[in-house]
């Protein structure tokens, strides 16, 4: 309890970016900015939950080289929520990563509405986004998805937390999956921030915050997930994480926000559904590592350090060992708060959301690890979280 007290009140000094009544101000009917020309998103382009009362997804077009140019928001048809709920931050109000995800083929975005308990799901077009189905989450708040063919699941955080699947029609619409609901080890106390699915969709796994464990559930062949089982935690405050193509496991820990102890750890698995430790908590001296991606050759993780307003870099070896490639890849600033983070489809690009959700930091992912800045987008609104790309 002293730890997580110790956690808030860290979190809250370092990183609270606005004053809380912009984070309730209401914002206009996210319809799509009147334009001149098509959108032309086939070259590429970047999506950001904005996460507001009215939800909706903030479209920006990208140049080869990862310029951005905004490009409207569209509805999701459902309410986000921007205040975040004790203990997470007010600087993070979903405090997860997978708030936002592409589909199969990238035809299809998949975005949660955590203040009205609801999943949307809008198709990608040459001409923007259309609203294709909005559906009850299955529990309170939802916060995390996860997609493997035509298999969805998400994790809702509130009440009681589970995670819940749906099978996902040929015109994108879901369709809940009967008997798939199941609880978390750590029920109400577990603060959980992330749910995914092992490459092969054998697996999913949730992290815990408070709980310091990691929950994983065997995926039959019908889908359903098995009941909970209980892996420790190599460190405290296991947050985001991602899965190599080799079925290894990288995994944030933000160390209840203790002065540069962020680490990452990485993890095997069986066919039990039992993790084993490869590299434990390999710490990058930098504070609140929170976020990960892995490059399309599975041999870089990308890691967002929230506190420290840094990002690291670690290599990961063809065993799953973790090594430290660069403690800080880039600097954005004390007061940036990175967090989420979404890769450009070829891996060489990163976007990085960054003060309170308001901008997005886009930067060229080096061989040797290191993050070279290329551009910066402004005028999102604070509280948005989510974010994909392609």
């Amino acid at each position: 309890m002293h730890t997580q007290t110790k956690y808030i009140t860290l979190i809250t000094g370092l990183l609270m970016l606005a004053s809380l009544s912009s984070v309730t101000a209401q914002r206009p009917t996210p319809t799509p900015r009147p334009r001149p020309h098509p959108l032309n998103l086939q070259a590429g382009a970047v999506y950001v939950l904005t996460n507001q009362v009215e939800n909706a997804v903030a479209v920006f077009r990208r140049t080869p080289d990862g310029h951005l140019t905004a490009a409207g928001e569209f509805s999701t048809g459902g309410a986000g929520n921007p205040v975040a709920i004790p203990p997470d931050p007010p600087v993070d109000p979903l405090a997860s990563q997978g708030a936002l995800i592409f589909g199969p083929g990238n035809r299809f975005l998949f975005a949660v509405n955590a203040g009205s308990n609801e999943i949307s799901v809008l198709s990608v077009g040459r001409s923007g986004l259309n609203l294709i189905d909005v559906v009850d989450s299955g529990g309170v708040r939802p916060i995390s998805l996860t997609v493997r063919d035509d298999l969805l699941y998400v994790l809702n955080e509130g009440g009681t937390p589970n995670i819940t699947g749906f099978t996902i029609g040929g015109d994108g619409t879901l369709s809940p999956l009967a008997g798939s609901t199941q609880p978390l080890v750590g029920g109400a106390a577990a603060d959980p921030a992330q749910v995914s699915f092992n490459p092969d969709r054998t697996l999913l796994v949730v992290t815990e915050k408070l709980g310091n464990r990691l929950d994983t559930y065997l995926v039959d062949q019908n889908g359903l997930a098995s009941t909970p089982i209980d892996n420790s935690s190599s460190g405290m405050t296991p947050f985001g994480f991602s899965f190599s193509d080799s079925n290894f496991l990288v995994v944030s820990e933000a160390f209840a926000l203790m002065p540069g102890q962020a680490a990452a750890s990485s993890y095997s698995s069986n066919p039990a559904g039992i993790l084993s430790v490869v590299t434990g908590s390999l710490h990058n001296n930098q504070t609140a590592s929170c976020w990960v991606v892995i490059t399309n050759d599975g041999a870089l993780a990308i890691v967002s350090n929230t506190a420290s307003g840094t990002i690291s870099t670690y290599n990961v070896g063809n065993d799953g060992t973790l090594t430290l490639a660069n403690s800080v890849a880039a600097d954005l600033g004390p007061k940036s708060a990175p967090r989420d983070t979404a890769l450009s489809n070829n891996g060489q690009i990163l976007f990085v959301q960054t003060e309170g959700g308001q901008s997005v930091a886009v930067f060229h992912v080096e061989n040797n690890g290191a993050l070279t800045p290329i551009d910066t987008v402004r005028g999102l609104p604070f509280g948005a979280q989510g974010i994909t790309a392609k």
